[in-house]
């Protein structure tokens, strides 16, 4: 999923047994901290902690954009949905790595047919809502229904329903039953797919398949109080102001060994200035205090205090999924030896000084990372330490038309992206290149890249799709065809479409295989796709997070960019 100024899921959690209350090892802050160990290797504080009880004081700057699993497409709805809501399978973070899939509410990941076309799925027995009625399939089919109404959830995640037949349904207000999914008794659910998709039991990780009761259902007003199916549930929830969670006495542990639901409640600030969260978590000023912000919520000025050893030890860190890159709009600069020659001459070591260096993030080489499954080397001539190659650039347009004038678009709440187009005014001049920056609302960033308005370069982020571990769900919609193959696909910033290799790539979407094995094929055609230079890789991101020192296992999440609430605890 595209990350904009707020950040976006897309989508696609570390946990141990709970145990006694207040029972098991109470190990000291910062155990796992950097100390022998690489830059970018993850820190956890307080690992291996199991006491239960207290409260976690949450400082956000902003409230949700929305806490019904089904209008929900942001990691910070994802994260907190894990305290409150269950679905089919879920994304289980460990810290640095890409998210495994694991079974949530369902017996397994899934029997898949010979075709790849049907997957049938169980949920396991006694599990119940908040108010002791059972959870059937039939909920959960509803859940996935509602997010085919459109035009009252214009956020909802889309990667699940792209994949299933019946192309034409409208949700359940209107088109009444869905005839993609099955529900022949209250514990199978069989979902019937247009073609296969090794990574579907990722599909149903995502806030879709979170169970929705239909008598419960109030479309829009359903994000005051949805209806917990998971260890927590909402007490009170004053929007714009605070949000309070308490344990739900329905949940059964039994049936849920990924959340071991430490603390007794969480409790959410949701208007905190960003620079009173810095201020208070490195003063520890609220010894059980975290933050979901991004970066941590530190701000530019305070970060050389992370150095300091009683912050340094009560500070999570870890490298995530996400990666920033500049689309060169390939129906503007047309030529790929012109975009080449572009690619070259991009200062990407000072790019990486304005997102502030090591401290935020790794030079990237590429969109897709060896921890991805199916990941094949990639080639590509930028310079490894991030220079520009000017006089191979140069050499490179030669007897070519090269434009007299480009537009860089960026979004204008962020004064990073308006820096990084300064270094490219500076990298093009010397190509003979005028490039003009344009500000762009910040709210209607990625709707202007989608649209008629898309700028001749542009930034964007992405952070690995409904299953980061996988190249695919990273390669398709970044530079994949539309879904009939015609054309370039919706998020595919670019506008790429290379006659052979997009066939290739609308080819693939319907071979049946492993995800190991049609990955390796997915990274092969990425790594030709980048022959032509598309777009120019950046940055991938590393958080740090100061916790309050009484807090315990705390892990930035790969996917989630911040603590992982569902393993978070906090010494009593």
């Amino acid at each position: 999923m595209n990350r904009g100024t707020t950040a976006a899921l897309a989508l696609t959690v570390t946990a141990g047994l709970a145990l006694t209350a207040c029972g098991g090892p109470k190990p000291a802050p910062g155990s796992g901290s950097r100390s022998h160990a690489g830059a970018f290797d993850p820190v956890q504080v307080g690992k291996g902690f199991t006491g239960k009880g207290g409260n976690i004081n949450v400082l956000m700057s902003a409230d949700f954009q929305t806490l019904d699993p089904g209008n929900s497409n942001y990691v910070q709805t994802a994260n907190v949905g894990q305290l409150y809501y269950r679905t089919l399978t879920m994304a289980k973070e460990t810290a640095g790595k890409p998210p495994k899939i694991v079974p949530d509410l369902a017996t397994d990941l899934g029997k898949r047919s010979a075709d790849g076309l049907t997957w049938t799925y169980t949920l396991k027995k006694g599990l119940k809502y908040e108010d002791g009625k059972p959870i059937t399939s039939k909920d959960i089919k509803y859940g996935v229904e509602r997010t085919y109404a459109r035009d009252v959830y214009t956020q909802a995640p889309q990667e699940l329903n792209s994949a299933l037949a019946d192309d034409g349904y409208k949700g359940p207000y209107a088109d009444g039953d869905f005839k993609a999914i099955d529900t022949p008794d209250d514990r199978t659910i069989v979902f019937h797919l247009k073609q296969p998709f090794a990574e579907f039991p990722a599909l149903v990780s995502r806030s879709n398949t979170a169970p929705v009761p239909r008598a419960k259902d109030t479309k829009l007003d359903y994000t005051n109080h949805p209806v917990s199916s998971g260890p927590y549930k909402i007490k009170s929830y004053d929007r714009g102001r605070s949000m309070k969670l308490v344990r739900n006495d329905q949940w059964d542990p039994k049936t849920d060994p990924n959340r071991p639901a430490l603390p007794d409640t969480f409790t959410f600030s949701l208007s905190t200035a960003q620079a009173t969260i810095s201020q208070q978590l490195l003063a520890d000023s609220d010894p059980r205090a975290i933050t979901l912000d991004s970066a941590g919520g530190l701000q530019a000025s305070d970060t050389a205090k992370l150095n300091t050893p009683e912050i340094k030890k009560r500070t999570a860190a870890g490298l995530l999924g996400c990666t920033d890159v500049l689309n060169l709009n390939t129906e503007t600069i047309k030529d790929p030896q012109v975009r080449k020659a572009i690619a070259l001459a991009v200062d990407r070591s000072a790019i990486h000084v304005q997102y502030g260096g090591n401290r935020f993030g790794r030079m990237a080489q590429s969109y897709i990372n060896p921890d991805q499954r199916g990941y094949v080397q990639q080639h590509t001539d930028l310079d490894p330490a991030g220079k520009p190659k000017l006089a191979e650039a140069k050499k490179l347009l030669d007897g070519r038309k090269v434009p007299k004038k480009l537009v860089y678009g960026y979004a204008d709440a962020t004064s990073r992206y308006k820096n990084v187009g300064t270094t490219l005014q500076q990298n093009l001049k010397k190509l003979g290149i005028d490039l003009q920056l344009r500000p762009i609302p910040a709210a209607n960033y990625y709707t202007v890249l989608a649209g008629d308005h898309m700028p001749d370069i542009a930034r964007s982020g992405w952070c690995g799709g409904a299953d980061s571990g996988s190249v695919r769900t990273t390669i398709d919609p970044n530079l994949g065809p539309s879904l009939d193959g015609k054309t370039y696909g919706f998020s595919n910033i670019p506008r790429y479409f290379d006659p052979e290799i997009s066939r290739d790539m609308y080819k693939l979407r319907g071979a049946n295989g492993t995800s190991e094995e049609l990955g390796k094929k997915w990274a092969t055609l990425f790594d030709r796709a980048m022959q032509d230079y598309p777009l120019v890789p950046l940055v991938r991101s590393f958080t740090n997070s100061v916790v309050g020192s009484k807090v315990r296992n705390a892990q930035v999440g790969y996917f989630f960019g911040a603590i992982d609430l569902s393993i978070v605890g906090v010494e009593r």
